[in-house]
């Protein structure tokens, strides 16, 4: 009887290893670690922004909607719960998602202002906390796009063959992820456009004249 359930057991083990149990297993822990990663860094972000605010208005004080609008949106995402469950529900994944895309262009606002006040851009502390700053977007990229891969891994495996057919009995489905939209929308730099919007080429101002 004892040899019986070991073949069993055998059998069982092979069976689960051949339909991507194990895959399963290994995705989803790197999917966790990758997370944990992409987390860590908006909370670096996130401690920098005081700091950078209080810097910005020493110089700029009046310049109250862009200061109250990165404030504002980090108390947003503070307000967030972004623990392990949050990456198995596309609707929560996608609020995360729209609350630190809303974070990143309201600290893009507050850089381009900057860009005005000469004095606030020589200033020691807040060249520094820029390159922190800026350090921590290229962080921020780097291990949203690891988060990307590993749901993507986990995910073909839910739907590829056989593998599929143990994420129906186990219950694995589809993990919701960072959209092409949204990565493109938060890693675009800023643009600031000086020209003034009436201003028309030579060749058409005088076309404009007959």
């Amino acid at each position: 009887m004892r040899k019986l359930w070991i073949v069993l057991a055998t059998l069982v083990t092979l069976s689960l290893a051949g339909c991507g149990y194990n895959t399963f297993q290994s995705n989803d822990e790197q999917i966790k670690a990758s997370w944990s990663e992409v987390v860590n860094q908006y909370q670096r972000r996130a401690d920098l922004i005081p700091n950078l605010v209080n810097t910005v208005k020493g110089y700029a004080a009046h310049e109250k909607d862009v200061l109250l609008g990165v404030t504002n949106a980090r108390a947003k995402v503070g307000g967030m719960q972004a623990s392990p469950e949050l990456i198995n529900d596309p609707a929560a994944f996608a609020k995360f998602q729209a609350a630190q895309g809303e974070l990143s262009g309201a600290l893009s606002r507050l850089l381009v202002v900057a860009e005005n006040y000469p004095q606030l851009k020589a200033d020691a502390g807040f060249r520094d906390l820029q390159a922190q700053l800026e350090g921590t977007e290229n962080r921020i990229t780097v291990a949203r796009n690891r988060y990307i891969q590993a749901v993507q891994a986990y995910n073909i495996t839910v739907r590829s063959f056989p593998s599929n057919l143990t994420a129906m009995v186990l219950g694995y489905k589809m993990k919701p992820n960072f959209t092409v939209e949204n990565e493109k929308e938060i890693s675009r730099p800023p643009s600031v456009d000086f020209a003034p919007s009436s201003t028309k080429p030579p060749g058409e101002a005088q076309g404009a004249a007959k």
